[in-house]
């Protein structure tokens, strides 16, 4: 064996190499802090190995992404752990990207000769934001989406390049298959190559110039990389996967409801390392955004960028008198980020639980298992369509709407041998409805369980008033969500306003419907609301 390791190192010189890497004298006093860097290394190589196993799953199309991802997490074996890993993995080196530049500063590192060390992390933090923003759109859910939607509208604000830009960031003018394209070849190909290459640079400025070492030199020999710096290391990035892998388990990566681009109802928000930029275009609306999405972070980024060129003294204490002003300024951004981060995670918009059925998708419910002539018609085993159970949602929802308002017409074929009926028509709140309740399924909820007269009510519901009120989410922003009417109104007042709304509110636009509905109809969606709290 040791006649080939001697003949290996003389082809190779890899004996030399490991003693170069091995035993870099680090300055005496090199304590923990000085693991930040190792860490953050660490967790790129668990977002590269995650990464390349989540590739071997995921189909990069409109029709497919979601249906991939999803399989990951709920059929592949150990797959919502490995999904875990890789999304809470983007928020762990985020973290530890800025803990490391704050160690880095605070400690006065950035000073000459490592000028272009610092501005290389920079750039690799700009990168790690990137990566994550990229890796936003992928699994084609609503938050997926939307946030995406918002991404590119902000771009689309750019002085002079605004459609310029947003149009290589769309791919056409809708989002859809190009964009998934594009933002799928940027996450997995592009900022990679980018960022191993400045991962390279980096590392052959910090082995070229040494580390800056603690902020009082100690008098003393320098000591060796190995084994001791070796061990602190190893400790902290153990630490660190335990910590992550707790996080994964304990709170698996969600899922929201497949894309769905008519819904404009959606609020998307970012992850927390966002939330920022996201609180701060609140205090700038209209003509004033660019100031929130361009202005302020572009004065950021280049405070980083010039700061080795603005502090150029040589006291490394962050508040001695020469360091103060860069201190300040950096606590100042430091405070800002995390106070709109803070305002950001306390106001959280509602969120409807999948099992939480609106009517609408109640309805949708009955029109898909009812024994009538319409879906089942079709979609049952040894009929001439798939069974809904199994089908998958690979057309857009104009052509599902399409179909279900006439079968025959847009999907040749699905007459019955022998029985010259077609399947009967659905009218557009009909087939709105099925779609409502196959995006709650494609979610993960359990199919309803309602009484006859909720049923009724949710028809009623569904059909009459879905298209100014909402409920869990589902319906028109025109009149108020009644998701939570049942806290706010007793049955007597619900009953009062269905039947004549200007009894309580004289410039309502609402319509009696004493008329309209029968009396069975107005108890069961008297009741109905009731229960809404």
């Amino acid at each position: 064996m040791r006649a080939f390791l001697d003949w290996f190192d003389h082809r190779t010189g890899y004996r030399a190499a490991i003693h170069h890497l091995l035993e870099e004298p680090l300055p005496k006093g090199t304590g923990w802090a000085f693991t930040t860097g190792s860490a953050l290394m660490f967790l790129l190589g668990v977002q590269i190995v995650t990464g390349v196993a989540l590739s071997m799953y995921y189909v990069p199309t409109p029709l497919l992404a979601y249906d991939s991802v999803r399989f990951i997490t709920d059929t592949l074996t150990l797959g919502w752990l490995l999904r875990g890993l890789h999304f809470w993995g983007a928020t762990f080196i985020v973290l530890a990207a800025v803990i490391h530049m704050l160690r880095v500063f605070f400690f006065g590192s950035y000073k000459a000769p490592r000028e272009v060390t610092w501005l290389t992390g920079v750039v690799m933090l700009l990168l790690v934001l990137a990566f994550s923003l990229s890796g936003y759109l992928l699994p084609w859910d609503q938050k997926a989406y939307w946030a995406t939607t918002v991404t590119i509208n902000i771009a689309a604000g750019t002085p002079l390049l605004g459609e310029q830009v947003a149009n290589v960031l769309r791919g056409g003018s809708n989002l859809g298959a190009l964009t998934l394209g594009r933002w799928y070849a940027a996450h997995v190909l592009l900022l990679p190559a980018a960022l191993i290459l400045f991962v390279i640079a980096h590392i052959a400025l910090m082995r070229r110039h040494g580390i800056s070492g603690p902020l009082k030199p100690q008098h003393g020999p320098p000591t060796a990389f190995y084994p001791w710096h070796v061990i602190k290391d190893t400790l902290v990035m153990a630490a660190v996967f335990a910590l992550l892998l707790t996080v994964a388990i304990k709170f698996p990566a969600h899922l929201d409801e497949i894309a769905n681009p008519a819904d404009a109802t959606y609020i998307p928000r970012p992850d927390w390392y966002f939330l920022s930029l996201f609180e701060l275009l609140k205090y700038f609306p209209g003509p004033y955004e660019p100031v929130a999405t361009m202005v302020i972070p572009g004065l950021v980024v280049g405070f980083l960028l010039a700061l080795p060129f603005i502090d150029r003294g040589p006291d490394r204490r962050p508040f001695s008198r020469g360091r103060i002003a860069m201190t300040m300024t950096m606590m100042a951004i430091g405070v800002g980020v995390a106070v709109l981060t803070g305002i950001g995670l306390t106001h959280t918009p509602t969120k409807y639980d999948p099992n939480d059925w609106g009517p609408r998708g109640v309805a949708g419910h009955q029109l898909v298992t009812a024994t009538d002539n319409k879906c089942a018609r079709c979609h049952v085993s040894g009929g001439p369509a798939a069974e809904l159970s199994i089908t998958r949602i690979t057309k857009d929802e104009e052509w599902l709407l399409s179909h279900m308002g006439d079968p025959v017409a847009i999907a040749p074929g699905v007459r019955l041998e022998g029985d010259p009926a077609p399947p009967a028509l659905m009218t557009r709140f009909q087939s709105q409805s099925v779609l409502a309740y196959l995006r709650r399924i494609r979610a993960g909820a359990s199919p309803p369980q309602i009484s006859g007269e909720d049923l009724l009510a949710a028809n009623t519901f569904a059909t009459m008033c879905v298209g100014c009120h909402k409920i869990a989410g589902e319906g028109g922003d025109s009149a108020p969500d009644l998701s939570r009417v049942g806290s706010r109104r007793d049955s007597a007042a619900i009953k009062r306003i269905i039947q004549d709304a200007t009894s309580e509110f004289p410039d309502t636009m609402m319509p009696p419907y004493a008329e309209r509905l029968g009396e069975q109809q107005i108890d069961a969606l008297v009741q109905y609301l009731s229960k809404r709290r």
